[in-house]
């Protein structure tokens, strides 16, 4: 690997932006509220370095392209909203033009989140049984927004995985995570 050397005012500028970055955190620590709005702002600002590749799971996965802690926000789930009753049309549609997987994520009872034609990266995150990250529902603005967060230290290529949670159904669909404690099926 070659090592770059920093001139004088860069490495300055550098180490100011850290500083920066730094007193920032400890600022917001000293706050004992754990602001998913904070956080998400933060994201938006500071986007992971994320990218998608083969994966051993399967087929496409999403992988850190950079560390990242326990507890950071990953990356936002993001798509079309539509209510249930388009969902399940849509299901239906995909399967008849034969696209093998639908990107399909519920947020409540009224919303479900489409990214199969106009997602984002988060939508070739892969399921794992012992997975590294976990989704959670936020609210933002009165809009709520499905973020994936890191569980435990994610290093530099390993892929981003979360537990789907699909509700239990007489038809299976097999896991292929591989894990030592797999369940078997999805659902």
């Amino acid at each position: 690997m070659q090592q770059v050397s920093l001139t004088g005012e860069k490495a300055k500028n550098l180490e100011q932006t850290r500083e920066a970055r730094s007193q920032q955190r400890r600022l917001l620590s000293a706050f004992e509220v754990d602001s998913d709005l904070l956080k998400f702002n933060q994201l938006k600002f500071r986007k992971k370095q994320l990218k998608f590749a083969r994966s051993g799971i399967h087929d496409w996965g999403l992988f850190a392209m950079e560390d990242i802690a326990a507890d950071e926000m990953v990356i936002e789930y993001v798509g079309q909203r539509i209510r249930p009753l388009i969902a399940d049309i849509r299901e239906k549609q995909y399967e008849t033009i034969g696209i093998g997987s639908s990107y399909l994520f519920r947020i409540d009872s009224e919303s479900i989140i489409d990214a199969t034609k106009c997602g984002n990266l988060a939508r070739f995150i892969n399921h794992s049984c012992n997975p590294n990250c976990y989704a959670k529902i936020i609210t933002v603005d009165g809009v709520k927004k499905i973020v994936i967060y890191s569980k435990q230290p994610i290093a530099v290529n390993e892929e981003i995985t979360y537990d789907y949670k699909f509700p239990i159904e007489e038809d299976k669909i097999s896991c292929l995570c591989g894990t030592p404690n797999c369940r078997g099926t999805l659902n």
